[in-house]
């Protein structure tokens, strides 16, 4: 922008602008030489050298500044009758070597990759958790150990025992492959980090079954979502009692919940069947007989299916702890866990 403009003094370059509705800062700065290529930041004069600040760094590494911040610092150098700079200097330094906030040696935490599981068929993928039941008396509870098939929602494990144990849980899994007939390096657990599923019995056993087993990330709830969601649906039952009488009493209870939970309820994140019927095979031929009923339902009144003949809600072909968000992966038609 070319601005001409009365220079007679300040006060004509300033009558000049606000003729022409320009501030006199842009005038100035149309004036300057244009400078091609990144400007170079100008080093103040009043900046400690190089070896100054090399010196004030040692300072501020000594023992007995390691656990001070530089307020404190610079006060008992000032003390000492020393004046190495101000406050501000030092943080300023700090900041350029990337210490102002812990200058001694710290335990770094590991970076917890996300687990990312694929199941695309029963068997293949199981999640497993614990949960309390609260007991008679206050403080007293009875441990809920369920294996839950990710693809079918079907508990295909459980057992309710009074306490926590890995040897427990190393009977339950070893119990439930038999029954379900797992072959070796078909089926991956996954967990939790508690106690009982990072135990050396467990671990031991699922490498002689030749079972792939995976942990969530510590303090990371939605790395087990289908164990949690489960645990929901049965705390959440109508008739789930505040406390249980006895070790028996619970053990009825969960008996009838997950002949219940795997027989009868029909499940929205499997297409509205139920676990079993995934679990086994039989919700393809449900699914088609839904479909003709559906059909028949439009043949006798078309005018009530305005887009055409509805379909049964679909069984999801691939299901996912933490699906991968960039790539191409085997698509899950339905992603709700309850």
């Amino acid at each position: 922008m070319a601005i001409v403009a009365d220079t007679s003094g300040v006060d004509g370059v300033a009558r000049t602008c606000a003729s022409l509705g320009v501030s006199v800062a842009s005038y100035y700065r149309a004036r300057r030489p244009r400078v091609h290529g990144p400007r170079r930041p100008r080093r103040s004069p009043r900046a400690l050298s190089a070896a100054e600040a090399a010196d004030l760094l040692s300072i501020l590494h000594e023992d007995r500044f390691a656990d001070l911040a530089p307020a404190q610092v610079y006060a008992t150098l000032l003390d000492e009758e020393r004046f190495i700079c101000s406050e501000r200097t030092m943080y300023r330094v700090l900041a350029a070597h990337h210490e102002v906030r812990e200058r001694r040696a710290q335990r770094r935490h590991p970076a917890y990759a996300a687990p990312e599981l694929l199941a695309t068929g029963p068997n293949q993928l199981w999640s497993w958790d614990i949960t309390k039941l609260k007991g008679p008396a206050t403080w007293s509870y009875y441990y809920l150990y369920v294996i839950l098939d990710v693809f079918s929602r079907c508990a295909v494990g459980w057992m309710v025992a009074p306490r926590e144990s890995a040897e427990l849980a190393k009977k339950l899994i070893g119990a439930t492959c038999v029954r379900q007939g797992i072959d070796r390096d078909h089926l991956t657990i996954h967990a939790d980090r508690g106690s009982s599923m990072r135990s050396k019995l467990v671990a031991e056993l699922l490498a002689d079954l030749g079972i792939t087993k995976t942990h969530s990330r510590p303090h990371v709830s939605n790395d087990n979502p289908y164990s949690e969601a489960g645990f929901k649906t049965l705390k959440y039952r109508p008739d789930f009692p505040a406390r249980f009488g006895c070790l028996e009493d619970a053990r009825a209870y969960c008996a009838d919940f997950f002949a219940w939970y795997n027989g009868e309820h029909y499940h929205s994140g499997i297409g509205l069947h139920t676990p079993d019927d995934v679990h086994y095979g039989r919700a393809q031929a449900r699914t088609a007989k839904r479909a003709v009923v559906l059909a028949a339902a439009q043949r006798a009144h078309p005018e009530r299916f305005v887009n055409g003949t509805p379909c049964p809600p679909p069984l999801p072909t691939a299901v996912w702890i933490n699906k991968p968000k960039t790539g191409e992966v085997i698509p899950s038609q339905n992603h709700s866990l309850n």
